[in-house]
């Protein structure tokens, strides 16, 4: 990594989409082990600027390191081999298929089986499976869904069903993942129940998080670092207790004038 320290850089980062500056000039660093929240009010660049981490979309300008490699430009599904996973803000689960299979689905990024090992099921491949559905059936423990493994996901709830899309993006064994409001939709209990599992995630994993998140709850109490973003410009970035005295963060969140808060004129 640069220096031994980022994970993941961002420099001049911007895209343009025809006449609309979606972000611009972004400089972001997160450093190795940390939960990183991207906030800010709707419309203001959080998920263009996920789907250029994970490549979904090139930058019009600036570039991108990951893990010390400038990936500016790389298309999406290098993105898995190289370790980042991702979940979106919209379920994209198997819903006629098991919670076992959809969380396989996420093994075979890191299979290097060839053609004729896969169809003749032996050595090499067999061993690879059998190493994939192992760590699947911890990936099944460590989330507490032992009990719903072997049941279609479409039959869950909503708040399950993005447990087991958590569980599909740790099956692909990332150095980063990218959580696009995680919590969305839940109720109070769930909401409490992933954000151990990010905890667990980062301290028992070793699993750098980003995060996008509207839940000021979960960002405030789990965060390391927060960056905020408003009409596609960084405005704020630091610790969460920085970030929520900032002026502009709180201008941007009660859709005042900078210099209005406070009292100021």
């Amino acid at each position: 990594m640069s220096g031994g320290q980022y994970l993941i850089e961002l420099s001049g980062v911007s895209k343009r989409f025809g006449g609309l500056d979606a972000l611009s000039g972004i400089d972001l660093q997160v450093k190795s082990g940390e939960i990183c929240s991207i906030i800010g009010p709707n419309g203001a660049g959080k998920t263009t600027l996920f789907n250029m981490i994970s490549c979904l979309l090139p930058p019009s300008a600036g570039s991108l390191r990951f893990q010390g490699e400038d990936i500016t430009g790389m298309p999406p599904h290098a993105m898995p081999r190289r370790g980042m996973a991702r979940t979106f803000q919209n379920l994209a689960v198997f819903k006629h298929e098991t919670v076992m299979s959809n969380i396989l689905t996420g093994m075979h990024a890191q299979l290097n089986t060839g053609i004729f090992g896969a169809a003749l099921f032996w050595g090499a491949t067999r061993r690879a499976e059998i190493a994939a559905r192992e760590a699947a059936e911890e990936i099944v423990e460590f989330l507490e869904i032992e009990t719903i493994r072997d049941l279609p996901v479409g039959t869950l709830s909503y708040g399950l069903q993005k447990r087991v899309e958590l569980g599909r993006a740790l099956a692909m064994r990332p150095r980063l993942l990218l959580l696009d409001e995680m919590v969305s939709g839940m109720n109070q209990e769930e909401t409490e129940d992933i954000a151990r599992f990010i905890l667990d995630i980062r301290e028992e994993r070793g699993i750098t998080v980003m995060m996008i998140e509207h839940d000021m709850g979960i960002v405030m109490d789990i965060s390391d670092h927060v960056a905020v973003l408003n009409f596609g410009r960084k405005i704020a970035d630091g610790t969460p207790a920085e970030v929520s005295a900032h002026p502009a963060v709180v201008a941007a969140y009660l859709g005042l004038p900078e210099g209005a808060v406070g009292g100021q004129p």
